[in-house]
C-alpha cells in the first residue's frame, strides 16, 4: 500500500509476495526446491548481484564488515533478507530488508537492521539501524534522515519513520515519510509466513507470474498519474560516496 497526503492525495494497494531468506540457507533451499536456483537461471532465482555492493560477493560478509563498523557482532547468528525473488530472470525491489541477529546459547536477539533501497535510476542506497531494548512481541520503530533520490515527486529534505514487525508467524514493514510540514508518504507491506516447498513455490508463481512487470510497470503508471494531476517534479541528485548510513538512534517499541 501506498498513500500520499501532499501536495494531491493518491492511493495504490495491490498484492505482491516476498521471500524471507536466512542467507547460509541458500545452497540447500537452492538444492531442494524445484524451480529455486541461487545464483543461477531458474523460474525462482536470487542472485547475491542483486543486493549489498552489487558485485556477487558474499551478501553475509558484506553485512557483517558494515555492522563490525558500527560495533555490532552476530556471532554467528542469521541474517534474514526479505526481498522479491527473480522471476524469469527478472526483478525490480524497491526495498529490501535484512533482519540480523545475534545468537548466544541458541537464543536469538535482534540487534540490527539494513533497509536498503533501490531507485529506478539503478541507484541503491542502504541504512544500517541498530536495534536496541529488542522485545519479540512489540514492533520497533526507527527513523533516519533521506540520503538518497527516489521518487521525481519527492524531495530530498525528508525522514523515513519506519514501523516493523519483525518475522514470525506474520510480518509487517512500513514507512512512515515526513518533511518539515508533516505526513506526506506511506508506504507499508503485511505478509503471513508459509513454509517453502516445490509445490508452493510452483503455485506462487501461477498466482504471481509476472510481479516484476508489475511492480516496475505500476511505478511507472502511478508516476504518470501524478504527473497529470500537477504534482511538481524534483530533480535527480547523486547519491551519497558512501553506500551505507549508519543511523546511531535509540530504538523505541510498542505493541
Amino acid at each position: 500500500m501506498h498513500r500520499r497526503y501532499r501536495p494531491k492525495r493518491h492511493q495504490l494497494i495491490f498484492r505482491v509476495f516476498s521471500m524471507l531468506i536466512d542467507l547460509d540457507e541458500l545452497p540447500s533451499i537452492s538444492k531442494g526446491t524445484v524451480g529455486f536456483s541461487h545464483n543461477r537461471f531458474n523460474l525462482l532465482s536470487f542472485y547475491d548481484s542483486d543486493h549489498g555492493p552489487g558485485t556477487g560477493e558474499s551478501l553475509r560478509d558484506w553485512v557483517e564488515s558494515h555492522l563490525r563498523n558500527a560495533k555490532i557482532e552476530l556471532s554467528g547468528g542469521p541474517i534474514r533478507l526479505l526481498c522479491y525473488p527473480r522471476i524469469f530472470g527478472y526483478v525490480f525491489n524497491p526495498l529490501s530488508v535484512y533482519f540480523c541477529y545475534q545468537q548466544v546459547d541458541g537464543a536469538e536477539t535482534l540487534v540490527a537492521i539494513l533497509y536498503e533501497v533501490n531507485n529506478t535510476f539503478r541507484e541503491r542506497h542502504t541504512y544500517l539501524i541498530p536495534v536496541l531494548d529488542y522485545d519479540r512481541t512489540q514492533a520497533i520503530h526507527q527513523s533516519c534522515e533521506k540520503k538518497m533520490y527516489v521518487s521525481p515527486f519527492l524531495d530530498m529534505d525528508m525522514t523515513y519513520n519506519f514501523r516493523i514487525r519483525p518475522p514470525s508467524d506474520d510480518i509487517s514493514v512500513a514507512i512512515h515519510e515526513t518533511n518539515r510540514d508533516g505526513a506526506i508518504l506511506d508506504a507499508s507491506f503485511s505478509g503471513i509466513r508459509k513454509a517453502i516447498s516445490s509445490a508452493k513455490l510452483i503455485k506462487t508463481l501461477a498466482r504471481f507470474p509476472l510481479m516484476p512487470i508489475k511492480v516496475i510497470g505500476g511505478i511507472h503508471w502511478e508516476a504518470l498519474k501524478l504527473w497529470v494531476k500537477g504534482v511538481p517534479l524534483v530533480h535527480h541528485t547523486e547519491p551519497p560516496a558512501n553506500p551505507v548510513t549508519m543511523v546511531v538512534k535509540k530504538t523505541k517499541t510498542t505493541t
